[in-house]
C-alpha cells in the first residue's frame, strides 16, 4: 500500500468521523422518552406463601464414616441418612 493510498484513507476516515457525532447526537435527544414500563414499579407484588406445618416437623440425622473398597484403595467416605420427625 502507498504512502498517498494511506493518507487519504486516514483523511477520509476522519472526515466521517465528525459527521457521525451529530447523527447519533440527534437521535439521542429526538427520542428521550423510555418505555413506561422500565421507569414505573410493578402494580402489584406477589402474593408471600407462608407454610405453618401441623404438627410442627423437624429432620433428625444420623451420620457416620464408612470404608469402601476402590480400585486405588480403601477410602474412607461419609455417609448420612435423615428422616422427618414430628416434635
Amino acid at each position: 500500500m502507498s504512502l498517498q493510498r494511506l493518507i487519504v484513507i486516514t483523511a477520509l476516515a476522519a472526515l466521517a468521523i465528525p459527521g457521525m457525532a451529530p447523527q447519533a447526537a440527534a437521535q439521542t435527544q429526538s427520542s428521550p422518552m423510555t418505555r413506561p414500563s422500565q421507569l414505573s414499579p410493578p402494580r402489584y407484588a406477589r402474593p408471600r406463601i407462608e407454610i405453618y406445618p401441623r404438627p410442627p416437623l423437624y429432620r433428625r440425622c444420623v451420620d457416620w464414616y464408612e470404608l469402601q473398597y476402590r480400585p486405588s484403595g480403601t477410602v474412607l467416605y461419609p455417609q448420612m441418612r435423615c428422616w422427618w420427625v414430628r416434635g
